[in-house]
């Protein structure tokens, strides 16, 4: 998983990643946004797009924060 979205996105939302995705990998949780792995193409768009600064490189994470790998994970895989 290249970019994950943490904490700042829970209840924010504020949509500029999705609005700059060019692959639509991005979608709204019930709290948060998710990024969908295996339509990625990693071009860091949603990165700089971000306001809150919510979305991270996965190689990037706190420790506290690999919580929300296993959330995307959780949320794709219930789809």
């Amino acid at each position: 998983m290249p970019f994950v979205i943490v904490e700042p996105c829970i209840d924010e939302k504020a949509a500029d990643c999705v609005d700059v995705c060019p692959v639509d990998c991005i979608a709204e949780g019930p709290d948060q946004y998710f990024i969908d792995v295996d339509t990625c193409i990693d071009c860091g768009a949603c990165e700089a797009a971000c306001p809150v600064e919510a979305v991270k490189w996965d190689t990037e994470l706190t420790e506290e924060e690999q919580i929300f790998v296993e959330k995307a994970a959780q949320f794709y895989s219930s789809r």
